[in-house]
């Protein structure tokens, strides 16, 4: 196991040198953030991050993300071009060490949330959902939190019409199309693709989410059986379907998960959740269960504490503050630490 840290690149308020000092701290996740999606990632562009972490201490050996674009989704006549723009960037970040890539097959969206700042009794703020609040919502003249700029409203229009005539199992083909349009990349680069659960699992403005749980991986594994064809497990999509038992799937799929985004959420409702502290006495899932299983079935990828609260007074990016994340880490390490020692005896 390695501990990551989601780090924003020069733009980010948290210093690479903050985030070396985080006990156990192997590296950081990053991407390139000033290339459209479906252009290729020049590997100057790589370098530059490359050499930043390196100069701090720090490995850079996964991605998130790569984003796919929305015409490969859509299986669009110029999907084969996008799909070797994408291999391309594959052998561009395997030249410098990356071997993980993060990426998600969600149409349009990929989080949503109905408020960035929910605040807890003790004074921190967290993310929050709330479905009937975000099910009112016009698609036509959406203001989400953390999302309102990704598209001007004609183009999320347009995208949703486009989105009309495509089934969960039209889109789950056009991913399978996906993965077997880059495998070679990722055979030949060692590269291992880790798809993000949806988040949350289920169906959103009238659009297909895929990657929801246990079935869905099972199906997506038996397509394109290469090992290279992974999954990030994200406790908090995944665990916010309530009906996925993620102990049960953190031991099963454990040689499967190139990279687990560990964290917790508090149930306030049946489709309802607030984000929460790490330890699993902060919520309702079970992290202590999940790193047990995880541990005692061979994993061995990479981790990283995924959304924390803004606490301390800090202001930070919603979900990615520095001082929540950083005692999470410290958290998460001792487990491993500990369930690790255990096995061995």
């Amino acid at each position: 196991m390695k501990m990551t840290f989601r780090w924003y690149g020069e733009n980010d308020p948290i210093p690479l040198r903050y985030i070396r000092q985080i006990p156990g701290m192997t590296g950081v996740v990053t991407a390139v953030y000033d290339t459209p999606a479906g252009n290729v990632w020049q590997p100057a562009s790589i370098e530059r991050l490359y050499s930043l972490c390196r100069e701090n201490g720090l490995e850079m050996e996964v991605i998130e993300s790569v984003p796919v674009h929305e015409d490969i989704k859509l299986g669009a006549p110029s999907r084969d071009r996008l799909i070797e723009n994408y291999a391309q960037t594959i052998r561009n970040l395997g030249a410098f060490g990356v071997k993980c890539i993060c990426y998600n097959f969600m149409p349009v969206f990929d989080w949503l949330r109905t408020d960035l700042k929910t605040k807890a009794a003790d004074g921190s703020t967290s993310l929050s959902y709330r479905h009937e609040q975000l099910a009112q919502m016009d698609p036509d003249d959406l203001h989400l939190p953390g999302w309102d700029e990704s598209y001007r409203p004609e183009q999320l229009r347009s995208l949703l019409d486009a989105y009309k005539s495509i089934s969960h199992e039209k889109l789950f083909d056009n991913l399978v199309y996906f993965l077997r349009g880059i495998m070679p990349a990722c055979v030949q680069t060692g590269i291992n693709m880790a798809i993000h659960p949806d988040d949350p699992p289920w169906d959103m403005f009238g659009l297909p989410r895929i990657i929801t749980g246990m079935q869905s991986y099972e199906k997506l594994f038996a397509a394109v059986p290469e090992i290279n064809n992974g999954i990030t497990f994200c406790t908090g999509s995944l665990g916010a379907g309530r009906e996925n038992d993620l102990v049960d799937m953190a031991g099963r799929y454990a040689k499967r998960i190139h990279f687990a985004h560990l964290r917790q959420i508090k149930y306030s409702g049946e489709l309802d959740f607030t984000e929460a502290g790490h330890m699993t006495s902060c919520g309702d899932l079970d992290i202590f269960g999940i790193v047990r299983a995880l541990v005692k079935n061979g994993f061995d990828g990479y981790v990283r504490p995924d959304h924390g609260r803004n606490i301390w007074d800090e202001d930070g990016k919603p979900g990615y503050g520095l001082y929540d994340r950083a005692l999470g880490a410290a958290y998460l390490s001792g487990l491993f630490e500990a369930v690790g020692k255990e096995e061995k005896k």
